[in-house]
């Protein structure tokens, strides 16, 4: 039987359109944060910084049991 992790997940800005704004969520343990933003439809360069527990983190990140992970997308500008 394989272990799962308990995560909680934050979108901010256009990344709530369709979603949700923060939900938790159980993912087998060795989930990366790449495989997060596979699941909920987001392209990986949209995602402008990436935060766990507070601390900025990379998309081959792994996910440990009761992360808060926070999906900000790109700033646009011009």
């Amino acid at each position: 039987m394989s272990q799962t992790i308990q995560i909680s997940v934050n979108l901010f800005a256009s990344f709530t359109r369709g979603r949700f704004k923060t939900a938790k969520q159980s993912h087998p343990t060795g989930t990366r944060i790449a495989d997060i933003i596979r699941e909920l439809g987001i392209a990986e360069p949209e995602v402008g910084i990436i935060m766990v527990n507070g601390r900025r983190a990379e998309p081959d990140h792994q996910l440990t049991d009761r992360a808060r992970l926070a999906l900000f997308p790109l700033i646009g500008g011009g």
